[in-house]
């Protein structure tokens, strides 16, 4: 019986809300409204109290009421998890009602929206940067605010983010064994975030990206990437002494020197080939010139005895006189 009253009396409690929601939706009475608004804010009901606050600007314009329906509306929407409009409502807040003793909370909770609405590290990061800056915006104008405490930490790790994808980014071109790339694109990180506390891994990979490229190099560019390599181990060797990563360089040190005392065996067999096969394409290139020069001269001296010939018989003509008078014989 009892658990039957309460069912009832909990249908009717919610029948009238309801009712009186309904019924504040379609009034025209300010303080109606505000009532209805500021009681459903209070019991945590932030979509039927934003319905409601989101009617009064206009009603409350220029009145006492003001400020308080902008806060409130931008505490209902930052616990509605509407943390871009919440931002911005909070940042209105605190350049609007620059007197109101709640404007350095605003301008806090403005910068709290925007590090709720950052993104995850794998999708876009404007939001990120966004939150960096609003909170770094906050820390400048309180920096003696309490609430200025747990600032550098958040910015810290919404730097971390940004550092974390940055990260993730070039692991993707390693994973994919494009080598030049994740090299390139590592030290574009290490050069964007030079205290990142992933520093340690990214050396690593460094180093394993110019490793791999050296021990599986073109030819013509071998040389140079194995002393690449081999220069970076005694760079990682340096930065980081007794760990891992030191252990690893070490040892791609000892691969690269063998690799490199290979190479040289085959750069001096190459370069001999190269030498020989230089030499019997200049061999063939005389014996194809003086062949070329050979019928040359032939040429020339058969144009040269044709010219000798006609300028004899040209010389006959000049020297033969014309022929005697002839006479016709009569018939």
């Amino acid at each position: 019986m009892k658990k039957y009253i309460i069912i009832v009396l909990a249908f009717f409690v919610v029948s009238s809300c309801n009712r009186q929601q309904d019924q504040a939706m379609k009034s025209a009475d300010k303080d109606f409204i505000l009532k209805v608004a500021n009681e459903n804010f209070a019991n945590k009901k932030w979509k039927d109290a934003l319905a409601l606050y989101d009617r009064l600007p206009k009603l409350v314009a220029g009145t006492d009421d003001a400020p308080n329906v902008v806060f409130n509306s931008a505490y209902a929407n930052y616990y509605d998890e509407n943390y871009i409009l919440a931002g911005q409502q909070f940042k209105n807040f605190s350049l609007n009602f620059v007197d109101d003793s709640r404007k350095e909370e605003a301008a806090y909770m403005s910068a709290l929206c925007y590090y709720q609405g950052s993104m995850q590290y794998n999708l876009d990061q404007k939001s990120t940067e966004s939150a960096i800056n609003q909170l770094q915006e906050f820390l400048n104008g309180y920096p003696n605010s309490e609430r200025s405490k747990n600032i550098s930490q958040l910015i810290d790790e919404l730097s971390y983010k940004l550092e974390f994808k940055a990260y993730e980014n070039a692991r993707q071109y390693y994973k994919m064994a494009d080598y030049k790339a994740a090299n390139v694109t590592f030290e574009n990180v290490l050069n964007d975030f030079p205290a990142t506390k992933l520093r340690p891994k990214i050396v690593d990979f460094i180093l394993k990206s110019r490793y791999e490229l050296a021990m599986n190099s073109v030819y013509d560019l071998k040389s140079d990437r194995i002393d690449n390599a081999l220069s970076y181990t005694y760079t990682v060797e340096k930065d980081l002494p007794n760990s891992e990563y030191s252990s690893t360089a070490v040892k791609y040190r000892q691969n690269l020197e063998a690799e490199k005392v290979k190479f040289n065996k085959v750069k001096i067999e190459v370069d001999a080939r190269k030498a020989e096969l230089s030499q019997k394409q200049k061999i063939a290139l005389e014996k194809v010139t003086a062949d070329e020069t050979q019928k040359a001269q032939a040429k020339d001296q058969v144009r040269a005895e044709n010219k000798a010939n006609q300028t004899l018989r040209d010389s006959a003509k000049l020297v033969t006189p014309p022929p005697a008078a002839t006479f016709k014989i009569r018939r």
